[in-house]
């Protein structure tokens, strides 16, 4: 942790005042409201030797509108999408090119991801031999990769920037507003005509809109004034309300309106965005402070660990305090078990300080800066190859579900394929190239 206050202070005192600040803000805020929300509305159960799981909000009906605080991913995805055309701008200022770009970029999100796709396998081998059942290492397996979905999607963004970015540059603020309406008519085409697989491409199109809006921010299309900006989260609002108090969306954030993501989402994003273009200025000036903007920086440099890690807390929790009575089960419908959610809170908490003091150095380590990038056929053909596997993995692993029962509760052909697809990656960023073969 040394490395990581050394760190901080470094950053901190090289931050350019220039910095839209306010976007890691939002980055570290989006991400621990989302690791908070999981750890209340997700209980885990162990009865009879079987971890289990289930949305609470499946019983609590009357938390559904609070879940319209809590679902704060398309804020990341703003934010993601900020950051990505920031990045993007400098590698192509300083003669990069498109697939460099996410050989680096994908780095970030893979190392972290790589440690968990690790360390579950080794743990689920290890705990068969000790008579953990597969069942049991099913229902881990499964708490531990609800981190999954929201990557996934996110790394596809990630992969498709150089070609979402050029058509951020020739389309601007009509490729978000297209790309909603083409959530409009796939949400159409699954209610009305029940179409399901148009419907399931809202899975891309919902946050590919949201990411496309953070290239406009960062290149002041969505420069608004405060007025006109709390105008676009009235609107938005408004809509939402329409959308699901008066329509025939239901009010959660979570379940319908997200798997796959709705128009109804969509207008929660609008919301958010509006409310997060209000408030930049005054989380700037806050955020020129020493003290806020060091916390800033330490939660981000370890934000993807905590993401990650933060469902395999729970499940340890769940394994160390259900059985011995540390901490009863009431039902979900009680107000008892409102009463425990504190406790249980503070347990998985307690439990992801240790994960992430484990795992968080391979986050923070940073490869080492190199003075040229290297070009060639052999390191395109291998990046596409890596990239495809690793997609292949992480769909794999992420929808198994908690039904899969495999003879160590993982699916293995998912693991595999996604570690390949790493190590291909991982050698076509660092492969030297021969004289004369750079391009």
């Amino acid at each position: 942790m040394r490395g990581l206050a050394a760190m901080v202070r470094d950053l901190a005192a090289r931050t350019p005042e220039s910095r839209e600040r306010s976007v890691d803000l939002w980055r570290a805020l989006a991400i621990c409201l989302v690791v908070f929300g999981h750890w209340f509305v997700v209980a885990v159960t162990y009865r009879d030797g079987r971890l289990s799981g289930y949305n609470a909000l499946d019983v609590l009906s009357w938390l559904d509108p609070v879940t319209w605080l809590f679902q704060v991913m398309p804020i990341f995805f703003l934010v993601g999408g900020y950051a990505g055309s920031a990045s993007m701008a400098s590698h192509r200022a300083s003669g990069g090119d498109g697939i460099g770009w996410v050989l680096r970029r994908t780095d970030r999100l893979l190392r972290p991801t790589t440690a968990l796709f690790v360390v579950l396998p080794l743990a689920s081998v290890a705990a068969t031999p000790a008579g953990v059942g597969s069942e049991l290492l099913g229902h881990a397996a499964w708490l531990a990769s609800i981190p999954l979905w929201f990557l996934l999607a996110y790394f596809v963004l990630v992969v498709l920037t150089p070609w979402l970015h050029a058509l951020h540059r020739r389309a601007g603020l009509a490729a978000p507003v297209a790309l909603v309406v083409v959530v409009a008519v796939a949400d159409l085409l699954r209610r009305g005509l029940h179409v399901p697989v148009v419907g399931q491409s809202t899975y891309l199109f919902a946050w590919m809109a949201v990411y496309q809006l953070g290239f406009c921010w960062r290149d002041g299309l969505l420069r608004l004034s405060r007025g006109k900006a709390l105008a676009l989260a009235a609107g938005g609002l408004a809509a939402l309300i329409g959308l699901t108090v008066v329509g025939p969306y239901p009010v959660a954030m979570v379940g319908y309106n997200t798997a796959p993501p709705t128009l109804a989402l969509m207008a929660l994003a609008a919301t958010q965005a509006g409310l997060v273009l209000a408030l930049a200025p005054a989380a700037n000036r806050w955020l020129r402070r020493t003290g806020p903007w060091s916390v800033v920086i330490a939660v981000n440099a370890v934000i993807l660990t905590v993401f990650l890690w933060h469902m395999t807390a729970a499940a340890v929790a769940a394994a160390l305090l259900f059985p011995t009575g540390v901490l009863p089960q009431p039902p979900p419908h009680s107000t008892a078990w409102l009463l425990w959610r504190g406790p249980w809170i503070a347990a998985c908490a307690l439990v992801l300080v240790v994960l992430v003091a484990l795992f968080a150095r391979i986050e923070l380590r940073r490869p080492a800066p190199r003075s040229g990038e290297r070009r060639g056929p052999w390191r395109d053909g291998a990046t596409v190859l890596g990239l495809a596997a690793v997609l292949a993995g992480l769909i794999f692993v992420a929808f198994s579900g908690p039904g899969y029962h495999g003879p160590t509760g993982l699916p293995w052909a998912g693991v595999l394929s996604y570690l390949c697809g790493a190590a291909v990656l991982r050698v076509a960023r660092t492969r030297p190239v021969p004289p004369g073969s750079d391009r």
